[in-house]
């Protein structure tokens, strides 16, 4: 098991939003350390290529990537943050698409809780980031 913290954490404990939560920073940590590791670049250029791959568009049309090789757990995690209510929807998103990027950042947050580091790795190569 990967985490930076070893406190005992069961994710399947946690509510959709709580695990979206965690989600968040990891799916921007990817992307992120994604963008550098192209090569130095000014900061402002790396900040909007990375806006553009966690808006809620980008993040949407990646769950359409992923969906048929999620496990059924992985699914079930997806659908409970897809379906969970949230308080509000950008103005620049869709509903469905801020509902799906919820989804996979809770996903992600479950995932990452779990420590499963390596399937991290194989869905985020797989969203051509």
């Amino acid at each position: 098991m990967e985490r930076f913290l070893e406190t005992p954490c069961d994710p399947s404990q946690l509510s959709p939003l709580t695990l979206a939560f965690v989600g968040d920073c990891v799916f921007e940590l990817f992307v992120r350390e994604a963008l550098v590791c192209r090569g130095n670049c000014p900061v402002k250029k790396l900040h909007g290529a990375a806006v553009e791959r966690v808006c809620c568009s980008a993040q949407a049309a990646g769950m359409e990537r992923l969906m048929p090789i999620l496990t059924e757990k992985e699914k079930e995690i997806f659908l409970r943050g897809r379906n969970a209510h949230v308080g509000h929807v950008p103005k620049n998103a869709s509903v469905a698409e801020y509902h799906a990027a919820t989804g996979l950042e809770a996903l992600f947050g479950y995932l990452y809780l779990q420590g499963e580091l390596s399937r991290l790795r194989e869905l985020t190569g797989l969203l051509e980031i």
